[in-house]
C-alpha cells in the first residue's frame, strides 16, 4: 500500500478531515493534501511519526504479498 493510500485509509477509518489529521500529526493541511495526492513523499521522520500514530490508534495495514 502506498503512503498516499495509507493516509486516505486512516482518515476514513477515523473519520477525520485533512485538517483534523494534520493537527493530530503536527503538520499543515497542505502537507496532508500533498501526501494524499502523491505529489510529495513524507520525510523518514514524518513517516515514522505517522506509523506511531497508527499504532497508537490501533490501525494496521495488511502486509503486501508477492504474487
Amino acid at each position: 500500500m502506498e503512503f498516499k493510500e495509507k493516509i486516505l485509509y486512516v482518515r476514513a477509518k477515523l473519520n477525520l478531515s485533512q485538517t483534523d489529521l494534520a493537527n493530530e500529526l503536527g503538520v499543515s493541511f497542505q502537507t496532508i493534501n500533498r501526501w494524499e495526492l502523491g505529489k510529495v513523499s513524507p520525510t523518514k521522520k514524518a513517516e515514522y511519526a505517522f506509523e506511531l500514530y497508527c499504532k497508537e490508534k490501533n490501525i494496521k495495514f495488511e502486509k503486501e504479498t508477492n504474487k
